[in-house]
C-alpha cells in the first residue's frame, strides 16, 4: 500500500465516522500526520541497546544465546508477534524483555521494519509508570477512564487481569495487545505492540503515537 492510498483510506474513515467532507477530513488527517511526524524527528534518535549483563540478569541468557535459539527456531520466516509470543511462551521471557529482545534480534538479521508479513507490520512501545498494575490495567480496559487519556477508538477483545488485555484498534483491521508487568508494589511496566500495520509509514507513526499516548497515560495517572 502506498503513502497515498494509506492516506486515503484514513480519510475515508473519517468521514465515516464524523460525516464531514473529503476535504475537511483530509485536512484533519493531514495535520495529525504532520504532528506525529514532527513528534518522530524529535524522537528520531534510536534506543540503546541493553547490556549483556542486563539482559542475562533479566532473562538468563546474553544476546547470542537468545539469537542462536531464534535462528534455530526459525526467526528469520517470523513475524514481530509471533516471536516474541514464542519467547513467552516457550521461554518464559517476560513480555517486556520478549518484545524487546525480538526487536533487536529482527534488527541483527537485517530485518528492517520486522518485514512486511503476511499479517502486517507490528510495533511496539512501553513505559514504566508510578502506579500499581490494577490501576494501570484498568486505565486501558474502562471505556470512561480510558477516554480521559486515548482519544482513539478501540474495543476489548479478550483480557487476563492485570497481566494481559488485546483489543480491536478503530475499524478492526488493527490490533494492540497490552502486558503489564509490576515492578515493586506501586511501579507497572506497560507494554503496548500494535500489529497488523499496513506499511512502514503508519507503522513508524503508530510507534511514535504510541510513545506520546503512554506518556499521556502517565500524566493522566499522576494527575
Amino acid at each position: 500500500m502506498t503513502r497515498e492510498k494509506s492516506l486515503k483510506r484514513r480519510v475515508r474513515e473519517r468521514m465515516g465516522k464524523t460525516g464531514e467532507s473529503y476535504a475537511a477530513a483530509r485536512s484533519h488527517v493531514v495535520q495529525k500526520r504532520d504532528r506525529l511526524q514532527a513528534a518522530q524527528e524529535r524522537l528520531a534518535a534510536p534506543d540503546e541497546r541493553p547490556t549483556d549483563e542486563k539482559v542475562v540478569e533479566m532473562t538468563g541468557k546474553p544476546w547470542a544465546a537468545w539469537f542462536s535459539i531464534l535462528d534455530r527456531w526459525g526467526g528469520r520466516n517470523r513475524t514481530h508477534s509471533e516471536t516474541a509470543a514464542y519467547l513467552m511462551a516457550e521461554h518464559a521471557v517476560p513480555s517486556w524483555w520478549a518484545q524487546t529482545i525480538t526487536v533487536w534480534y529482527q534488527r541483527s538479521r537485517g530485518m528492517g521494519h520486522k518485514q512486511l508479513q503476511a499479517d502486517g507490520l507490528t510495533i511496539s512501545a512501553s513505559k514504566t509508570l508510578a502506579a500499581p498494575g490494577a490501576v494501570i490495567f484498568d486505565a486501558f480496559i474502562d471505556p470512561g477512564t480510558r477516554q480521559r487519556w486515548l482519544d482513539e477508538p478501540m474495543s476489548l477483545r479478550t483480557s487476563q487481569p492485570g497481566r494481559t488485555a488485546r483489543f480491536d484498534w478503530g475499524d478492526g483491521s488493527t490490533r494492540v495487545n497490552v502486558s503489564f508487568e509490576a515492578r515493586g508494589p506501586k511501579k507497572t511496566t506497560v507494554a503496548v505492540a500494535h500489529e497488523r500495520l499496513p506499511d512502514p509509514d503508519e507503522a513508524e507513526m503508530a510507534k511514535v503515537a504510541w510513545r506520546e499516548r503512554l506518556a499521556g497515560l502517565k500524566s493522566f495517572l499522576e494527575a
